[in-house]
């Protein structure tokens, strides 16, 4: 495994695709957060983050599929799964070693962002005035979702050798458990069963980490997901 991830953080750094895609996650959430007059911090007056924590999954719905679309899809196009598989690695070192590198680029896409809790923090009237425990805890759930939009992700892209369809697919599933489990769940004709869609629809998992509360159940049904989804990446990388 360690291998696998040795070989994806090179490949990552080695060409310009993390550095765009890092480039253009810190851009868009800046100009959200920082420019646009309808979503700015500075429009608000009050030292919270609170619209980062509510967009920034939105743009990851996006970047996080394109970070992963290629991870096994162009290795079955090259031709170079079939060798992997062959080596002392197994199914479970090539997903896990995939899976850690894809999620570790996506926290150095985070770790910037803690300059705005920073900011923040100094804005504050007075200083630290500001929901530290509700920040921390949204940065946990920030992360953990992040970690099942990278295991979607791989998934999607073990499906077939084809990075775009790889990246719809998982741009797909990623707003569906994000979103649409969310808006079935405000339908009124399904009575009780709104209840669990709502409780098992992602953002309602991800809010409650951000109240600053570490719930186990959402911790352990965000990392329930992360360990699914890896069960169906490599049941389908079965020879």
């Amino acid at each position: 495994m360690l291998a696998i991830f040795r070989k994806e953080i090179d490949q990552f750094f080695a060409s310009p695709i993390a550095y765009i895609i890092m480039g253009a996650f810190l851009t868009a959430v800046g100009l959200l957060l920082w420019v646009f007059p309808d979503t700015s911090l500075l429009e608000t007056g009050y030292a919270d983050m609170g619209t980062f924590f509510n967009l920034t999954p939105y743009v990851m719905l996006f970047l996080v599929p394109a970070v992963t679309m290629r991870s096994i899809a162009d290795e079955k196009r090259t031709g170079t799964l079939e060798w992997l598989l062959t080596k002392p690695v197994g199914r479970w070192g090539v997903v896990g070693g995939k899976f850690l590198a894809s999620w570790l680029l996506v926290a150095l896409m985070l770790l910037p962002t803690l300059l705005y809790y920073w900011t923040l923090y100094q804005l504050g009237s007075p200083v630290g005035n500001i929901d530290s425990a509700g920040v921390f805890g949204s940065y946990i759930g920030l992360l953990l979702l992040a970690g099942v939009f990278v295991a979607i992700g791989l998934w999607a892209s073990s499906v077939n050798d084809n990075q775009v369809v790889a990246f719809v697919l998982g741009v797909f599933f990623c707003f569906l458990l994000y979103v649409g489990l969310s808006a079935l769940a405000g339908l009124s004709m399904l009575g009780v069963a709104s209840y669990y869609l709502s409780y098992f629809a992602l953002d309602e998992q991800y809010r409650a980490l951000g109240r600053g509360l570490i719930d186990s159940r959402n911790l352990v049904y965000l990392s329930s997901l992360i360990v699914l989804f890896l069960f169906l990446t490599a049941n389908r990388l079965k020879p």
